[in-house]
């Protein structure tokens, strides 16, 4: 949006996690411009790196680099995980949301999953092939659960202050699940999830699961956990929703490319969206991903339009 690359040019990204006001004032931008029906906070995925101990930097054009990635024992044993009060920026953007939302909408909080921030750990930054984090999940099992275990450990009271300063709901985004097998999940990555979000849960606030390319193991992202189950455009949602025996709510799941389509074409897909979802309770509009920066904003507008004036 307009306004958020206004801020963006004169403040960079840590700059503006850290600052509160900042924070809170983008959260609620989409609120303001686009009537959809709940804020998600302004932070990213990777502020736990730094309190434990990590080098993050976002490099123009290239996204997060981790410069003193974790690849060895050593690495995984030098992460401090009693720093996570070192992110109480984060609850104090909640408050300031909370503020100006005023009641409107509800807020929504988010951590990052731990093989996706594994992944970031071990990469230094994004990867296409995970070629580091799984050869260390492969080659060091023991190693492995350490660190995801200290992922865990440092996220849970992460996410439990964001629940204090006024997070209604947490998101747990797993981005890069759809890089494992299934049986590579299950095995080394499930129960480490499992944990996190029963964690969360045990605050009072409902969790959504939300994962990338997981369409071939549905059925162990829900049991992991998640009182909704976030899914991308690679998996028809009825389908999706079914394979799970509709134990959870579903959220989802437009491609994110589709704003870019003729008009026509975009209440398409909306109505297909929606036909497959019915009338059954639990159900999450949503795109399938995040939302890409040359998205033209009218046509998120017209989407929130559709939705809300679809009749079965």
């Amino acid at each position: 949006m307009a306004e958020y690359r206004k801020i963006r040019a004169s403040h960079p990204i840590l700059e503006i996690c850290k600052t509160p006001k900042l924070a809170a004032e983008i959260t609620l931008q989409p609120i303001d411009a686009l009537d959809v029906d709940a804020a998600i906070i302004f932070a990213d995925l990777l502020l736990p790196f730094e309190p434990m101990g990590l080098k993050l930097e976002f490099m123009q054009g290239e996204g997060p680099v981790i410069h003193n990635p974790v690849r060895s024992v050593a690495d995984v044993d030098a992460l401090e995980t009693r720093h996570a009060h070192e992110l109480n920026y984060v609850g104090e953007a909640i408050s300031e949301a909370k503020k100006l939302i005023n009641g409107r909408v509800p807020l929504i909080g988010f951590v990052g999953a731990p093989f996706t921030l594994a992944s970031y750990m071990i990469e230094g930054g994004s990867s296409r092939n995970y070629v580091h984090a799984k050869s260390l999940m492969f080659s060091d099992p023991q190693t492995w659960n350490r660190l995801m275990g200290k992922i865990v450990e440092m996220l849970i009271p992460y996410a439990a202050s964001q629940v204090v300063h006024g997070a209604e709901v947490i998101q747990v985004f797993d981005s890069w699940v759809g890089a494992l097998t299934p049986a590579d999940y299950e095995k080394h990555v499930l129960p480490h999830s499992r944990m996190l979000i029963r964690a969360i849960q045990s605050t009072g606030v409902p969790v959504v699961h939300f994962s990338t390319g997981g369409a071939g193991f549905l059925p162990l992202l829900h049991a992991a956990g998640g009182d909704v189950l976030g899914v991308d455009w690679r998996v028809r949602i009825d389908e999706a929703w079914d394979s799970i025996h509709h134990e959870a709510g579903i959220q989802g799941n437009l491609d994110p490319v589709a704003l870019f389509a003729p008009r026509d074409e975009l209440r398409r897909r909306v109505h297909d969206i929606l036909k497959r979802v019915g009338d059954k309770p639990g159900f999450i509009f949503n795109l399938g991903h995040g939302i890409l920066p040359e998205t033209p904003v009218e046509n998120v507008k017209a989407v929130v339009k559709m939705v809300r004036e679809y009749e079965n």
